[in-house]
């Protein structure tokens, strides 16, 4: 004889997984189809759902039985996109004013990106010496610390530092002149 929805809907909350399972098996198309009317999107309904039903088990520990599970559910699934919607809604006003500003960083980030581009090509023309001693240094390594690193005095960093920027100036008027 087939359980009733509010008896395993108790036993689910007692920890039965097969009366979860079997609830899951009764519902899921009727979830997913009152959340695809409420959100008018595969997609999102899907989530929705999905969402759902990670929640159900600890919303069924809240369920006492006064009303069908049906209506339960249905009251469930109407807060969870209620929720949803709201999140969406925060989250639009939040992200108002802000397109410009993201433009505006996703060009100071390309612009970023192409400097340091440059500075990878150029650095490959540099000696050895000079190539290694500028990679520690741009991993924020201080002076004494890339001393350590390369074996020579920290007065040495400085002037291979010096003689790398000369020749990255001179490799950079050179382009622009081309």
């Amino acid at each position: 004889m087939a359980r009733s929805d509010e008896a395993l809907a108790m036993a689910a909350a007692q920890g039965d997984r097969a009366a979860f399972s079997e609830l899951l098996e009764r519902h899921y198309s009727r979830v997913f189809a009152f959340a695809f009317r409420l959100t008018g999107r595969w997609t999102e309904a899907e989530d929705l759902t999905q969402d759902i039903c990670a929640a159900l088990p600890s919303k069924l520990a809240r369920y006492e039985g006064r009303a069908r599970f049906t209506t339960w559910l249905y009251r469930v699934v109407l807060n969870a996109a209620h929720d949803r919607r709201r999140r969406a809604e925060t989250h639009s006003r939040a992200a108002d004013g802000w397109g410009d500003w993201e433009l505006a960083r996703q060009a100071e980030i390309a612009e970023t990106g192409a400097r340091l581009d440059w500075l990878t090509q150029a650095m490959r023309a540099l000696p050895p010496d000079l190539r290694d001693t500028l990679a520690l240094t741009l991993d924020d390594l201080t002076h004494a610390e890339a001393a350590d690193v390369l074996d020579i005095s920290e007065g040495t960093v400085s002037w291979r530092l010096s003689e790398a920027r000369k020749h990255l100036r001179a490799l950079k008027e050179k382009e622009d002149t081309a």
